[in-house]
């Protein structure tokens, strides 16, 4: 055995203890996505290698919860990918404004980013007030950033500008003050918004949605585990419900892919046909 494969080992044991000792599954996630996190991670301990890291694992929780927060949290920033959400505004707003009430689950919302935005859409198309927003994660420590709406001021021009491609209609300083070097989102932004717990690989359907944004998040799984998000997705999906997920996803391998169809060509936003 080369030292690649030990190294393979070394995760598979690692990824074992985890989820024997916590239950948090990582074994179906893509093994180079797992791999790579893992060894960034161990190049800011003074281990020697991953399996050094096992006992640790296991009797010292503020080291897992370390190593957790580094294989578990995805990039993520305020209107990323500003054509997205210009498509939603075009294709998917028209549709939402016709029900009475509107379910949206942020699926894999990391530290609140992407629910925020969704908000203020939501909010400057006459939307916000009879829409409930449920933004899960399984990341606690990432879930009580989002709670709080404070991010890094060095950000916001960046949020800004991404903001303005996405056919913000407002000045985007109308949803934040600027304190101590960070800013603060405006709290009617959190008025409809529920973060909670969820994890994919242990948890069920979670209810009628009107849209599920999932981004960039399947991108860290396997075949096997995307093929079970998706089905997840469809069930939790209202008649004509919207999905999105990220650029470099799909869904064409998957058992339901013809129960959706793309209903805008340059972003993969489907709806469900059945």
């Amino acid at each position: 055995m080369n030292k690649s494969e030990l190294q393979d080992l070394e995760i598979k044991v690692l990824l074992e203890t985890i989820y024997q000792r916590y239950d948090y599954d990582f074994r179906l996630y893509s093994p180079a996505s797992i791999k790579r996190r893992i060894e960034h991670y161990l190049g800011k301990t003074d281990f020697n290698n991953i399996s050094e890291m096992i006992p640790s694992i296991i009797y010292d929780k503020s080291f897992f919860e370390s190593l957790f927060y580094t294989i578990s949290i995805p990039v993520t920033e305020m209107f990323r990918d500003p054509h997205v959400f210009k498509a939603i505004r075009k294709e998917v707003v028209p549709v939402l404004k016709t029900y009475p009430f509107i379910k949206v689950w942020i699926a894999g919302c990391a530290t609140g980013e992407e629910a925020y935005s969704l908000a203020i859409l939501l909010k400057e198309e006459g939307l916000y007030d009879r829409c409930q927003i449920y933004a899960t994660d399984f990341n606690d420590e990432a879930l009580s950033k989002a709670k709080k709406g404070i991010y890094p001021i060095d950000k916001i021009r960046q949020y800004t500008e991404n903001y303005r491609k996405s056919g913000g209609k407002n000045p985007f300083s109308n949803y934040f003050q600027s304190q101590y070097g960070s800013v603060v989102l405006d709290t009617s932004l959190k008025k409809n918004i529920v973060f909670a717990n969820y994890n994919f690989t242990t948890d069920t359907i979670f209810g009628e949605m009107n849209l599920i944004m999932c981004r960039n998040v399947m991108i860290y799984f396997n075949k096997t585990l995307q093929n079970l998000v998706f089905k997840l997705f469809h069930e939790s999906l209202s008649s004509k419900g919207f999905l999105c997920i990220g650029s470099k996803e799909s869904m064409s391998f998957s058992d339901i892919s013809g129960k959706f169809k793309q209903i805008a060509k340059e972003v993969k936003i489907f709806s469900r046909v059945d």
